[in-house]
């Protein structure tokens, strides 16, 4: 099929005269203000701008050639010049800031400029021009015969080919984009209006506007009266004077409101509703912008990668073709295949566990070696710890994954209790927690003041000792921890499998074990900052050997169990909550436990929530790490599980 139209044709059919940019916004009769200054005064259209542009400029951008249809290879500063370019478009702007104005232009302007300049050692750099005083001149309907930037002593000729240009879509031309604060224009006018109104109310001292109604039957006012009460009011609407400014109203006069009741006038509705209308106009999902009306936990992580795919991908999309269309030329000796794309994986990675167990299984086997996880851990290498161990189920050929496992047959009697042998109850299993962190802390400890010197002992020597020993036992407890509190959640987690799952589909022990490392991790290091608070406080007294002896005392025995109590509770309630989900289970019921119960927790037994909710303590289960200390600690809280809604 032939081309009917040349481009020259088109050439040379001019746009309709439409304005390449719209001055100003009309707010109110005789009230305009310009895209700048709506940007700077419109709280909410700031707020979703602001949060496309600093979520997009914090990705960074990567520079590749395609080897391959399979292969690809990143390109650093020293193998390309677009690599060089990204990484430090000028001397004196970051690729953060460059993009950050970038997308900001193009959510307030809906267009936007990058001048290609060159530096003083001759290297291309980029400059970005400030949108609103750029204007594409010429009749050409497909591009601008040339760019004209203003300013105060004049202005600059910029040919096409020394711009890089992004806009969106306009109806009548197709060198410009449409703003789409022209779209919320009725919107921001009322909050304006709205805002007015309300700053005048606050500089009447924040008295409504009314009139006074006087009896017809009242007597005459003399002309000192009259002045008298005039000025009394008048003192009054003006904030009160330096007598309080109490009105005293004579002869049975009423005073009436005329302004609109602030509750009947919905100020706090209209502003969220401003915020909303904002945030639908840039396609940004309401909870990331603050509006948590109907946000769960589940749902925002979902919108979080709804973030990324559907509100940030076409812009993302937008600015890499732009890059390659209108800068890659200009750049010699690039080669062919070689492109840039927005680095998304960081933000688009799953969590630790998730990474953790989709590796495992994309490998067909285990992926990191013992020695690597003990490092991890802080603890020292083991002989043959470098070799990766290949369970005996996951040979080639056979199953998939080391999270799979093999049919078990199981008799009924099987079914009540999956827990492998040696792990006891919950409550036998706390206590021999507590007592063996108990145990250690004294240990340590001993050794920190045997170490100082027990008689010629002074403040900084202990606490230098407590200091270089502090590494060491942190890791001695994480230890500990991580080793009883995957007996925990062995615990917790056939708790709900003996009810709803006694075959345990779709359910492994092991892929519990990035979590509670993490978690354990976490208990050890607010352990020993306990420690080493109690030894702070205890040689800032006058009488500190005694404080010391006390201070050592506590940490080894109520500091140690209550971080036992409240280790113990999470791992079994993290147990119970991964059994739940692998089960299908859909809702969790809080039910308080323990003899003296903090008033929170009473408050909430019996409550209900979704599976991936928080209950209105913030936390998820308890003795949720996630939670504040004050609803975690020494907590005897404990979930079910059920599917009914």
């Amino acid at each position: 099929m032939a081309f009917i139209v040349s481009a020259g044709s088109l050439d040379l059919v001019s746009p309709l005269p439409v304005s390449s940019m719209p001055v100003q916004v009309r707010l109110a009769d005789g009230v305009y203000r310009d895209y700048s200054t709506m940007y700077r005064t419109q709280p909410q259209l700031r707020t979703v701008i602001s949060f496309l542009a600093r979520n997009i400029a914090q990705l960074g951008i990567h520079t590749f050639r395609r080897v391959s249809d399979t292969d690809r290879v990143r390109l650093g500063a020293a193998d390309s010049q677009l690599a060089a370019l990204m990484g430090r478009p000028s001397p004196t702007i970051t690729p953060y800031r460059l993009v950050e104005r970038l997308v900001a232009d193009i959510g307030l302007y809906d267009i936007a400029y990058w001048a290609k300049v060159k530096t003083d050692t001759g290297q291309l750099a980029l400059a970005p021009l400030p949108a609103a005083r750029v204007r594409p001149k010429g009749d050409n309907i497909l591009t601008p015969a040339y760019y004209e930037l203003s300013g105060v002593r004049g202005t600059k000729r910029f040919e096409p080919d020394e711009l890089v240009v992004f806009h969106g879509y306009h109806p009548d031309d197709l060198r410009i984009g449409c703003s789409p604060v022209e779209a919320l224009r009725t919107m921001l006018a009322e909050e304006y209006e709205a805002t007015r109104s309300r700053e005048q109310m606050w500089r009447n001292g924040g008295r409504l506007s009314g009139v006074l109604k006087r009896p017809a039957g009242a007597p005459d006012w003399s002309p000192d009266a009259r002045a008298r009460f005039k000025e009394s009011w008048r003192s009054f609407k003006q904030g009160g004077g330096s007598e309080g400014g109490t009105p005293v109203l004579e002869d049975g006069m009423e005073y009436e409101t005329v302004d609109i009741d602030p509750r009947t006038a919905s100020y706090v509705e209209s502003r969220k509703l401003t915020r909303e209308e904002c945030a639908a106009a840039y396609h940004i999902p309401l909870p990331m912008v603050g509006i948590l009306d109907h946000a769960t936990f589940s749902n925002i992580k979902e919108q979080h990668q709804q973030l990324y795919q559907d509100t940030l991908g076409p812009w993302l999309e937008m600015i890499t073709q732009e890059i390659m269309l209108q800068l890659l030329p200009d750049l010699d000796g690039e080669g062919s295949g070689v492109y840039v794309e927005f680095n998304l994986e960081a933000k688009m990675r799953g969590s630790f566990e998730e990474q953790a167990a989709a590796a495992s299984t994309a490998t067909g086997g285990p992926w990191m070696t013992r020695n690597e996880i003990r490092a991890r851990n802080n603890l020292p290498s083991v002989p043959g710890g470098d070799e990766l161990i290949t369970p005996l189920n996951v040979t080639t050929g056979g199953l998939a994954s080391p999270r799979d496992t093999a049919p078990k047959t199981r008799t009924p009697a099987d079914r009540k209790s999956g827990l492998p042998k040696g792990i006891a109850g919950f409550d036998a299993e706390r206590d021999t927690l507590a007592a063996k962190l108990q145990a250690m802390s004294a240990r340590q400890m001993d050794a920190v003041l045997r170490q100082a010197g027990v008689k010629d002992i002074a403040p900084p020597d202990l606490l230098a000792a407590w200091e270089a020993s502090a590494g060491p036992n942190t890791a001695q407890v994480q230890s500990l921890l991580a080793d009883r509190a995957f007996r925990l959640a062995q615990v917790g987690a056939w708790e709900v499998l003996a009810e709803h799952n006694a075959d345990a589909e779709g359910w492994s022990a092991d892929a519990m074990l990035p979590w509670l490392l993490a978690a354990a991790d976490s208990h050890a290091a607010q352990h020993i900052a306990a420690g080493t608070a109690l030894l702070q406080t205890a040689v800032a007294g006058t009488d500190w050997r005694q404080a010391i002896t006390a201070a050592a005392a506590s940490w080894a025995t109520a500091t140690a169990v209550r971080r036992a109590v409240t280790a113990a509770t999470e791992a079994r309630s993290f147990g119970g909550h991964d059994a739940a989900k692998a089960s299908g289970l859909t809702y969790k019921v809080w039910h308080t436990g323990g003899s003296n119960p903090r008033q929170s927790h009473r408050a909430l037994d019996g409550d209900r929530v979704e599976l991936d909710d928080v209950f209105g303590n913030g936390c998820r289960w308890p003795g949720d790490g996630h939670g504040r200390e004050s609803e975690t600690a020494n907590c005897h809280c404990k979930l079910t599980y059920d599917r009914k809604g």
